[in-house]
């Protein structure tokens, strides 16, 4: 399974994601791909084997990817205080891999009915949504 983590800014949470995936001992291809080199940066530190940077990237990546981790922001244009370009959310979008989303709100992003949790109880949550389909698709079942 290759699972991409896409994240922008700081990549701290990216970099909370890597760290969780490393730690559970999740078996997949991990590529972290930031929006810019102190993200990237973040998440080779937490672990991460393979990373890369920018927009090119996120469009080759996304073509073969099986599940794609990120920010809902990375699936909305101009995101992320600019950082996620136009092709880099189509990209997202229109890839055929499952999107975890975090519902992080600093980017004018919220979901409605979604309750507000913390950056450590939304990776918690990703990390057991991840195994559930990660064990879905080894049954046959996605």
């Amino acid at each position: 399974m290759k699972v991409i983590i896409i994240d922008g800014q700081g990549g701290r949470l990216g970099q909370l994601l890597v760290e969780a995936i490393v730690k559970e001992n999740i078996n997949c291809e991990l590529l972290a791909i930031g929006t810019n080199s102190i993200a990237t940066s973040a998440m080779l530190k937490a672990g991460a084997k393979q990373g890369a940077t920018g927009e090119n990237p996120v469009i080759v990546a996304c073509r073969d990817a099986d599940i794609i981790i990120g920010p809902i922001g990375i699936v909305s244009a101009d995101s992320l205080f600019g950082e996620i370009t136009p092709p880099m959310a189509v990209a997202i979008g229109q890839s055929s891999a499952m999107k975890l989303l975090l519902p992080v709100s600093y980017c004018n992003n919220q979901v409605v009915g979604v309750r507000r949790l913390t950056m450590n109880e939304m990776i918690v949550e990703t990390i057991a949504e991840l195994k559930k389909y990660l064990k879905e698709v080894e049954k046959g079942g996605k």
